[in-house]
């Protein structure tokens, strides 16, 4: 798609299937989703779950809810915990419709469409971040020695030491294991959402463990956004996505959410 700007956000989102789904004439089961309400700005990206037969419908269900509820925050400036607040306020809104809208579907209930969910509210004077699963968030802020930082938020707990398993938006302890963060720090002047299929390019590893933003990878995919050159370069990301580099890491579907504030920095 070509990018849009939102209030005072430039937003591109592009899903594609992974190389199993391409073989097997999968459909793409990630999602993404954005919109803008006065201005606050919201950005979902959703990884239905591969062994759940409607989870493609679930991933797009729940970024669609994502952008209604957490679009309706107020755009007033509160200190950590109202954010965090508001923030757990919208996730449970967005649970609740879920599965008001899926329970009733025959076979498994909700948790055939089971997703997961990572949302980020881009208002003035905080960034609020909610996560449910294994999605991630990686902002640009500051400079160092000329260079510009990226960031890696902090992502929920795993499972347990021993398991990779997910937690969905339909899993019973979902609302014990979403995070939320409140960042304030205005020199933030892009986001990066993604699923984990992109998480072995996007992020650099230690232990198994992701430490910090890949500051190649998100300088490269923010570099056209920045220039306002998308929609000519939007076939060119999609083969990035698809490359044979990319799916030797990770065979996944994959999910690229970005933001740029327009001007830069304020």
């Amino acid at each position: 798609m070509a990018a849009r700007t939102n209030g005072s956000w430039r937003v591109h989102g592009l899903s594609v299937e992974g190389y199993r789904h391409r073989r097997d004439n999968v459909p793409c089961q990630d999602a993404w989703s954005c919109a803008t309400n006065g201005s606050v700005t919201v950005l979902a990206v959703a990884d239905g779950a591969g062994s759940r037969p409607r989870s493609d419908e679930g991933s797009r269900l729940a970024v669609d809810l994502a952008v209604e509820h957490f679009g309706r925050l107020p755009a007033s400036e509160g200190d950590g915990p109202f954010v965090n607040r508001v923030l757990r306020q919208a996730f449970l809104r967005v649970a609740d419709d879920f599965a008001d809208s899926t329970s009733g579907s025959g076979g498994g209930g909700s948790a055939d469409f089971a997703t997961t969910l990572t949302v980020v509210v881009l208002a003035p004077g905080w960034l609020g971040h909610c996560s449910v699963g294994d999605g991630f968030v990686v902002l640009r802020a500051g400079t160092e020695d000329g260079e510009r930082q990226f960031h890696l938020l902090p992502q929920p707990d795993a499972v347990s030491e021993y398991s990779n398993e997910t937690v969905f938006l339909t899993s019973p302890d979902a609302a014990r294991r979403m995070r939320t963060d409140c960042v304030r720090d205005e020199g933030v002047d892009a986001v990066l959402l993604s699923t984990d299929g992109l998480a072995q390019a996007a992020l650099s590893w230690s232990g198994g463990v992701p430490q910090s933003a890949n500051e190649s990878f998100a300088a490269a995919v923010l570099r056209s956004l920045d220039a306002g050159t998308v929609a000519a370069e939007d076939e060119k990301l999609a083969a990035l996505l698809r490359s044979d580099r990319l799916t030797a890491l990770n065979g996944d579907d994959k999910t690229l959410l970005r933001a740029v504030r327009v001007g830069g920095a304020v």
